[in-house]
């Protein structure tokens, strides 16, 4: 009781400094409401409440309240069947510190540590600081994270690792050089292993270990049913696709397509979309003149629209993306409710952030299959800095990328390779192991394997853009990767 008065002087002297007075029949009112949560309310919403009444303020605690019910009744613990949101992220509002920022990164490293620790080739592993009581020349091993890498004059290549109690320098060889290439490979910000020789104030690398994703077998379903995958639809963009993407939805609702074809359509349980599912915004300079809808609300209804034809058999998944009405940085939460309220009502649909790992087709005798959702924005930097993917395909290649992170075990393993919400936990580390892995963003569709996950970018629903030819991209639209659950093939689908 103490705590709630504290808490209601809190909010009224908080007020007060933007000049709204609470009047004595709302004072009763606050007594009744859950002060904390209100608290934290008016102190997040306050540009948008400055104006109001502390009657008005109070109804719209209400009405907040109740879309944050409705949106955890209708997405986090939407019940459909064979589907289940593993690792559900509700966004903490409050302001963030320097401390959110060391949690993040101990989460990050004490996870990836572990994975490296536990390989084989890691034994006798030492702490930095105690690599001083080492003799020259003495083999050691040790684990740290990549504080930064540069080459030197003579072109080797230097990196400065660190652990939680000390920092060293570890040379990598030019000489050595398929150790070397693939050193080349290493980014900053990523948590490594090292087995190598020591010497004054310097580590000479002979061996390096990443995380990397252990082989397990291709989990097959007893029944044959099948998975789509969509991403990018852009839908209010001038450049959207109308035609291709009604025929897809005349096909999956069985009204075209060959006999065989359709065979197919009637099998289908779940389509997942990867985020991107409108244009949005204001997203890129002058993108009001490639809109055909240009309001956000009507770009969710007419997605909405879109969904509503597709049989209620088939489960939809749905994340989010850079177009999407959610805050860019990672982990975003599911679509802002007051936008996406259209989509929200759908009754075979869940929709959850980005990124996310869902479970599907679990049974009595089937522990279903494990899909890790993420948009893919921090393509784009690996695509550009690695030379390794940027030569050998780049943004053709959504494959490469995607194995690359998964031998990191993390979504965006250098921190600027996309903007971060420093949290407690990092929620872009690859924690489960995937059956799947989907991602978009490219707008070129690929499907491929590693270490039996399989790795499926969707393609887009939209042509290319004077902003996308600027940027040198090469969009490949209308495709639709195609997976049977009980053999596991993948097929791409052309509309």
């Amino acid at each position: 009781m103490a705590d709630n008065k504290e808490y209601q002087k809190k909010i009224i002297s908080y007020l007060l400094d933007y000049n709204i007075f609470f009047n004595p029949e709302d004072l009763e009112i606050l007594k009744k409401l859950n002060i904390q949560i209100f608290y934290e309310f008016i102190k997040t919403h306050i540009k948008e409440l400055i104006q109001l009444s502390s009657g008005e303020i109070i109804q719209r605690f209400y009405e907040y309240e109740n879309q944050q019910k409705f949106i955890k009744e209708n997405s986090f613990n939407k019940n459909l069947e064979s589907v289940r949101l593993i690792n559900p992220y509700q966004e903490e509002s409050k302001k963030r510190n320097v401390q959110d920022f060391v949690k993040l990164f101990n989460d990050r490293y004490n996870f990836l540590s572990k994975l490296i620790l536990g390989r084989p080739e890691m034994s006798n592993v030492i702490s930095i600081k105690r690599l001083k009581d080492k003799k020259e020349r003495e083999k050691v091993s040790i684990i740290g994270i990549i504080k930064e890498r540069r080459k030197t004059k003579s072109g080797h290549l230097m990196f400065v690792l660190e652990d939680k109690g000390a920092s060293v320098n570890v040379l990598v060889s030019k000489n050595r050089q398929d150790l070397f290439e693939f050193a080349n490979t290493i980014m900053e910000d990523e948590v490594i292993g090292i087995k190598g020789s020591n010497a004054e104030n310097i580590v000479f690398a002979n061996n390096i270990l990443i995380p990397d994703m252990p082989v397990k077998g291709a989990k097959k379903s007893e029944d044959e049913s099948y998975v789509l995958f969509l991403g990018d639809l852009h839908l209010g963009s001038k450049y959207f696709l109308k035609e291709s993407f009604e025929k897809f939805i005349g096909w999956v609702s069985g009204k075209g397509g060959s006999t065989k074809q359709k065979e197919i359509a009637k099998k289908i349980k779940y389509i997942f979309i990867v985020g991107d599912l409108v244009a949005g915004v204001g997203i890129y300079p002058n993108q009001e003149n490639n809109l055909v809808i240009k309001d956000l609300n009507k770009q969710c209804e007419q997605f909405a629209e879109y969904m509503k034809q597709i049989p209620q058999h088939i489960k939809i998944i749905i994340g989010t993306g850079n177009h999407d009405p959610a805050h860019l940085a990672e982990p975003q939460p599911p679509l802002y409710f007051e936008f996406a309220k259209s989509i929200y009502e759908l009754p075979n649909v869940l929709m959850v952030g980005n990124p996310s790992l869902v479970n599907i087709h679990q049974s009595e005798n089937f522990e279903g299959f494990k899909v890790l959702m993420y948009h893919g924005y921090s393509f784009d930097y690996f695509i550009s800095n690695i030379d390794e993917i940027r030569l050998n395909g780049g943004y053709d290649r959504a494959d490469l990328v995607m194995k690359y992170l998964l031998q990191r075990r993390h979504l965006a393993p250098t921190f600027g390779s996309t903007p971060y919400i420093p949290t407690q936990k990092d929620h872009l580390l690859i924690k489960q192991v995937p059956d799947f892995f989907v991602s978009g963003h490219l707008h070129r569709s690929h499907i491929s394997s590693y270490k039996n996950v399989t790795l499926i970018c969707a393609s887009c629903w939209e042509s290319i853009t004077d902003f996308q030819i600027k940027l040198g991209h090469d969009p490949e639209p209308a495709r639709v990767p195609l997976v049977n659950l009980k053999t596991r093939e993948m097929k791409i689908l052309r509309f």
